[in-house]
């Protein structure tokens, strides 16, 4: 047992180890045609499901409010999808498609990045990648009815993608600039269909705001402005964090047990007035919008964790690694919600920080006790998927009953799929 500095009050908790966990234990069988490939022509009237105290009913989207607990606090992910897909053509006809992950520049601030004039370097995965052995391949476009041409160039291969880099002329412009009017919204692949003009409208929440993310957090593409308004009357509070989602967000399990799988990183941007306003909430409800906002929550708690242990720790040494929070020393040391979140605080203020920026890695799985939310809005997900065990570590063994409710009753799968909403109980 790890002692704390300043008094910080602190509780133990038995988890199981989710290493062990055998994926064949969250799968179930999703027909094709259960997959949603459109969304419906009103945000709002999807279908919800909702689950609490193990029982389960059912209205539309637009209800929501009347179901979630009074003087609750809602944590949305005000990330943007960018239009990551660029499709070239070779002078033999050949189309090369190259989906911009995330950039391969030491700036880690995206805003920065997607504000880069002339060039920029990404890490990229590419289609027709035999196709592409040497040279660079261009793209001409306008923007403001300005003629502008992107060119491309492979820097460098990685074991699971390539380094690109990209340079256009005229140089003023932005790479979201660049992106915005040379790209093609980035539809997940179980989505068997080319993106049209309405994805870049409805493949984005209505309060997305800044620039990075390759998949969408699909939880908030449910929410209208009228729904917004409504969370205000029931005196519902409102806040944001930024989770920029990767195309890792799809990648399934394909180890027997999650000990070998390896965990995506994603770039979380939270700011301190959110952290405090988190804290003022602590002993109230918090529910996280998706799957995005609840893995940074929960991050938020256990950073916090590290810095009650060592205050000195530098921004780098309190990210969160696929398996620190089930190992020593944040296992055996583990704060009660609210001192945690404090410790954040105060070392940011130590180091003079208005926001944290920095990726995380944690890996919600059965056995994880949450120390932040206290619900869950989503949509369903994939068989094999570690966003279906974070579901499972919300419910417990119930996600069975919830999914098959939800195949019997005709409900949509998937990003553009109906949503449900989940209440439990963290740890206080």
């Amino acid at each position: 047992m790890k002692l704390l500095p300043e008094k910080c009050e602190y509780k133990f908790f038995h988890l199981i180890d989710p290493e062990k966990i055998a994926i064949s234990d969250y799968t179930y069988v999703l027909p094709n045609e259960r997959i949603a490939l459109h969304p419906l022509p009103e945000r709002d009237q999807s279908r919800l499901l909702i689950w609490e105290n193990k029982k389960i009913r059912q209205d539309i989207f637009k209800n929501i409010t009347d179901y979630l607990p009074p003087n609750s606090l809602l944590v949305f992910n005000d990330t943007k999808v960018i239009q990551a897909r660029i499709l070239f053509k070779k002078s033999t006809g050949a189309v090369i498609e190259i989906f911009c992950l995330e950039p391969y520049e030491k700036i880690i601030d995206y805003e920065t990045v997607m504000a880069m004039t002339g060039s920029v370097k990404w890490k990229c995965m590419i289609g027709g990648a035999g196709k592409w052995k040497s040279g660079s391949l261009e793209k001409s476009f306008t923007i403001n009815n300005e003629p502008v041409k992107v060119k491309v160039t492979l820097k460098e291969k990685l074991p699971d993608s390539y380094v690109a880099e990209f340079s256009w002329q005229p140089q003023h412009h932005s790479f979201a600039a660049v992106l915005e009017h040379a790209g093609k919204m980035p539809l997940p692949p179980y989505i068997k269909r080319d993106s049209d003009v309405s994805d870049i409208e409805r493949y984005q929440t209505v309060y997305a705001k800044y620039n990075g993310s390759v998949a969408a957090p699909t939880a908030g593409l449910h929410f209208t402005p009228a729904i917004l308004s409504s969370l205000k009357k029931k005196k519902i509070k409102t806040d944001f964090v930024t989770l920029h989602v990767g195309a890792g967000t799809f990648k399934p399990v394909k180890t027997p047990t999650l000990e070998l799988h390896q965990m995506h990183a994603e770039l979380i941007d939270v700011s301190i007035s959110t952290i405090e306003n988190i804290i003022e909430n602590i002993s109230g409800k918090i529910i996280a919008v998706g799957t995005t906002s609840l893995r940074t929550l929960e991050t938020l708690y256990w950073m916090g964790v590290k810095c009650a242990l060592n205050p000195a720790y530098t921004i780098s040494e309190i990210e969160i690694k696929q398996w620190d929070v089930y190992h020593s020393p944040l296992y055996d040391t583990i704060l009660t919600d609210g001192s945690a979140v404090t410790a954040l605080l105060n070392w940011m203020k130590k180091n003079k920080l208005e926001r944290l920026v920095l990726k995380t890695e944690i890996l919600i799985a059965p056995g994880y006790v949450f120390k932040i939310v206290d619900g869950l809005i989503t949509n369903f997900h994939q068989p094999n998927s570690t966003l279906l065990l974070l579901v499972a570590a919300a419910v417990g063994d119930d996600w069975k009953n919830i999914y098959n409710y939800a195949l019997e009753n005709d409900f949509r799968f998937l990003s553009y799929g109906d949503g449900c909403l989940l209440l439990f109980t963290r740890a206080v």
